[in-house]
């Protein structure tokens, strides 16, 4: 007997599925935990020439 194309995959499918097992999914006992090791660095560079520093020494209460 020849086989065609659909009998053939019907028949794989049927045999993958007969030997594939069965898969358990089940919901976990404990709380699911992440720790989350975050490190924030902020650094700020302010870089201003002599006449600016002049200025602000003279009036300091501008800033």
């Amino acid at each position: 007997m020849k086989m065609t194309r659909a009998t053939f995959s019907i028949t794989c499918l049927g045999l993958g599925l007969a030997a594939g097992g069965c898969v358990n999914v089940s919901a976990p006992t404990r709380p699911i935990e992440i720790n989350l090791n975050i490190s924030v660095t902020q650094q700020v560079v302010l870089r201003y020439n002599e006449d600016a520093r002049s200025v602000i020494q003279q009036n300091p209460g501008i800033f």
